[in-house]
């Protein structure tokens, strides 16, 4: 398995250098940030703007080569260069990638683990009452974009905080500002405020792998090891989960890399709905004013999430079928 896990290791490690790369191109030939400060009043002399872009690494007038050169040679060494506002990109990264990081690992496990369960549940209970009402809700959450399930929640925050006469859920921000008291009284505030926003990110994920986890499943109902683990003594319930959920579990370990992209979307709209400070709200504000290293840098954060969860469904494709660390 080690082996198998340092192949993979080592053909991500390449698509990395690949996806930055492709980033860097796309962020120096699509954006403006000559145009940045050219917009300031009074408007600078056209001489200090040349100034402050080649200070910055981010001057058009530079030929694209040298810039990817002199961007990379820092980057190597652990420096992702300066934001358009001349603070180091470094900084700016490790204050929000933490902020983000929270908010997408516990979105994708809740989200992950209910739609697991769920689908299994519905494929067991196929065409039953609560199998149809589940399939119902599935399509409607998958019906809305992210950004209309986080109003949607906000909204609903709002009302049962109203009528419980205090705020049971908050909706603004990551914590209470100048929030008092011990350990545990900051942990209950971080949780209250973290609840909504991985509820608007776990939902869609719920109702898209509930979906696939339910078709999977539905294929090794009639399966012949399970009616075989069956006539050994084991129940239906246990044949099924214990031998029938790991077959389907197969190729859902797939599609668990690659939903993780439209995680960082739905995160993205996410944390400028709930006013938290990560990186997706980085993204958007970046793209505002054409900052080139930022754009870089929120992209690299990216691709390792992306490539790092296509490791992991990697692995757990192998551990759970062994042909494949033998192919």
């Amino acid at each position: 398995m080690l082996a198998y896990a340092g192949r993979r290791l080592g053909y991500y490690a390449v698509l990395l250098v690949v996806a930055t790369f492709l980033s860097y191109l796309l962020a120096a030939a699509a954006l403006a940030p000559r145009g940045y400060f050219e917009a300031k009043h009074p408007r600078p002399a056209a001489a200090s703007v040349d100034r402050e872009l080649t200070h910055l690494g981010i001057n058009d007038r530079t030929p694209l080569p040298d810039r990817f050169g002199h961007w990379a040679g820092h980057a190597v060494r652990g420096d992702l260069g300066r934001t358009i506002d001349d603070t180091p990109v470094n900084d700016e990264f490790g204050r929000r990638i933490g902020v983000s990081l929270r908010l997408l690992l516990v979105g994708t496990l809740v989200g992950t683990a209910a739609g697991i369960l769920v689908g299994a549940w519905g494929a067991v209970r196929q065409y039953r009452a609560s199998d149809r009402v589940v399939t119902v809700l599935s399509f409607v959450v998958l019906s809305m974009p992210t950004f209309l399930i986080a109003v949607l929640l906000k909204i609903g925050a709002i009302k049962l905080n109203s009528l419980l006469g205090y705020d049971l859920l908050q909706f603004t921000g990551q914590s209470t500002p100048d929030m008092s008291g011990g350990f545990l009284a900051h942990v209950r505030d971080d949780a209250v405020h973290l609840v909504l926003p991985t509820l608007a990110i776990a939902l869609g994920t719920v109702a898209a792998y509930s979906r696939y986890q339910r078709s999977t499943m539905l294929d090794v109902l009639g399966a012949d090891y399970v009616r075989a683990a069956m006539a050994r003594g084991l129940t239906r319930r246990r044949a099924l989960f214990k031998h029938g959920l790991r077959v389907a579990l197969v190729p859902m370990s797939t599609f668990f890399a690659y939903g993780f992209l439209g995680l960082f979307t739905g995160a993205t709209f996410t944390e400028e709905i709930f006013g938290w400070h990560g990186m997706g709200e980085w993204f958007i504000d970046s793209i505002n004013r054409s900052d080139v290293n930022s754009v870089v840098a929120v992209n690299i954060f990216t691709a390792v999430l992306v490539l790092l969860s296509g490791l992991l469904a990697d692995v757990l494709h192998a551990a759970l079928d062994p042909r494949v660390r033998q192919s």
